[in-house]
């Protein structure tokens, strides 16, 4: 049997590093990211995946199998580096086969033997005993009420029950980054971030469209109003946003303008309400807005100068409250004001072939009126939506990360019973040796993509770490890609019929590398762009 070596593991990744710093560096001399966007878009891919190696050389120095799974991890980020690599070394601003001293090692960390001997072998958390709790609480939550539901939401594109909702709620669920003086449970710390991710996980297991995603958006607007709020408006908003009283959707994203956000074009104009008092018109369209229909409020970036020389200066977030729809499409009126205006809101359903339940929606407002001190920050909070925003979005990209664990958890777990169970030309699937390499990889990526997220998540507690929210949420959405295909390919034909689980992961997973900042913009705009500019310090 293979020991693990860590000095080894170790070694590797700091190789690894060197030739990623060597083609940052490169890059940054000639042009940046934006003129070499391919071999930026590549970097930040393999810088992403040798953080998550960093990440695991602790957890690996706690086992036999942990150690194991951070080796097997760090050969299959070595490989993906070589591959990347090969062909474009000049490029990269590197020698030929800079890696070539990493020989030795993967070829003991990726002998097929040793991968397949991982196939059961998924290693602990390693949680302390607080958030074991909570992966308990949670996981049992998602097995009970959220999984039996799963399979009828997605094939008939239901609406999430309200008994999850509710029962959320009644959890907690809601209130998990709200501060306790506004009745939630953060007390700040570690255990805020911690908490959130594995609750987030466990409920992604059971169902990205109707679990997983739940608690996604109140965390983006509650981040908002704690960073930017009043103080008025935190004990306003928060408490309900803890017990749901208040559920949210997003408005950000406008037909013409998607990861973009500095091209913001709905507008905010000062406007008189039906009774004079202050407040603001917003015109325009805003599209994926994810549970915009039982939302009963939508935490909307506006233009608030008119000025677009300002770009993401003259942008605010409004609080804007709306009835409950369902899910088919909606359409509201308010009274008309003294203008003789009257506003309108209309929300037409975009259907999707996955992530389903929640349902987006494309938002067309005219002349919707919404009252001055709906305005996060107010007066001091105009021209400050686009930080107050992104103060959210990178707790978000921790969330999305962890999603993905729980999808890939879920797709990892059917395919395992499924190959036990399974017989093929007189034996059962799980012991062929292919099966099982298959197996073996994806509880290393699962354990990996874990193990960074906890990293990302004690990183944020501190203030710190943004910049790998984004490398975590890269990395893992892609590998929860490969997971779940593998997942359905070792079902065979089952794995294509909508009675098993694994067809409804496979098209949910394909989601994740498109929200909470498209793939290729959070490579280029956000990872490869800060990997440059530090390299400048």
């Amino acid at each position: 049997m293979t020991a693990p070596d860590l000095q080894a593991a170790q070694e590797v990744i700091e190789l690894a590093q060197n030739v990623v710093g060597k083609a940052i560096r490169h890059i940054a001399a000639n042009g940046g990211p934006d003129i070499h966007q391919v071999v930026a878009y590549d970097i930040a891919h393999a810088a992403s995946a040798v953080a998550t190696a960093r990440s695991l050389l602790d957890y690996g120095a706690k086992g036999d199998t942990e150690g194991k799974i951070t080796c097997a991890y760090t050969a299959d980020m070595a490989h993906d580096l070589i591959t990347r690599l090969a062909g474009r070394e000049s490029a990269w601003g590197v020698e030929t086969a800079p890696l070539s001293s990493a020989h030795s090692f993967l070829e003991t960390y990726r002998n097929p033997e040793f991968l397949a001997s991982l196939a059961r072998l998924a290693g602990p958390r390693h949680l302390d005993s607080d958030f074991e709790m909570v992966q308990d609480t949670f996981r049992a939550f998602a097995d009970k009420v959220i999984a039996p539901e799963a399979e009828h939401v997605h094939r008939y594109n239901a609406d999430v029950p309200e008994k999850i909702i509710s029962g959320l709620a009644d959890m907690g669920a809601f209130g998990l980054s709200v501060p306790a003086e506004y009745g939630g449970f953060s007390e700040g710390g570690d255990g805020e971030y911690m908490a959130m991710v594995v609750a987030t996980e466990e409920l992604s297991r059971g169902s990205l469209g109707i679990g997983g995603s739940l608690i996604t958006r109140p965390e983006i607007l509650t981040r908002a109003l704690v960073k930017g709020g009043t103080e008025a408006q935190k004990q306003e908003w928060l408490p309900k946003l803890a017990t749901a009283e208040v559920m949210v959707a997003v408005a950000v994203t406008e037909p013409d303008f998607g990861s973009d956000v500095a091209g913001v074009t709905v507008s905010a104009v000062p406007a008189d309400g039906p009774n004079g008092e202050p407040g603001y018109v917003i015109n325009g369209v805003k599209t994926w807005c994810t549970f915009a229909a039982r939302a009963n409020v939508l935490m909307l970036l506006a233009r608030t100068d008119p000025d677009r020389s300002k770009t993401h200066r003259g942008l605010s977030v409004f609080i804007v409250p709306k009835p409950l729809a369902e899910a088919h499409g909606f359409e509201f009126s308010q009274p008309t004001r003294g203008d003789g205006t009257a506003g309108r809101m209309e929300g037409r359903p975009i259907d999707t072939i996955g992530y389903r339940g929640m349902h987006s929606y494309e938002i067309a407002l005219e002349n919707w009126w919404v009252p001055a001190e709906n305005l996060i920050g107010e007066e001091a909070g105009k021209g400050r939506g686009f930080y107050y925003q992104m103060e959210g979005f990178e707790n978000g990209r921790l969330q999305t990360a962890a999603r993905a664990v729980g999808l890939m958890q879920a797709a990892y777990e059917a395919a395992l019973t499924y190959a036990q169970n399974r017989k093929v030309f007189g034996s059962n699937i799980i012991d062929y040796q292919l099966t099982q390499a298959k197996l073996g990889r994806m509880a290393v990526l699962i354990q990996a993509g874990r193990q960074f997220s906890y990293h990302v998540a004690t990183l944020m507690a501190k203030g710190e770490g943004t910049t790998e929210a984004s490398m975590v949420k890269a990395y893992v959405c892609r590998a929860a890609e490969w997971v779940s295909r593998e997942a359905m390919q070792i079902h065979g034909g089952m794995g294509y019929a909508e009675e098993y689980s694994v067809s409804r992961l496979f098209v949910d997973a394909r989601v994740l590398s498109i929200f909470e900042g498209a793939d290729e913009t959070l490579c280029l705009k956000v990872i490869a762009r800060r990997l440059v500019e530090a390299s400048n310090v």
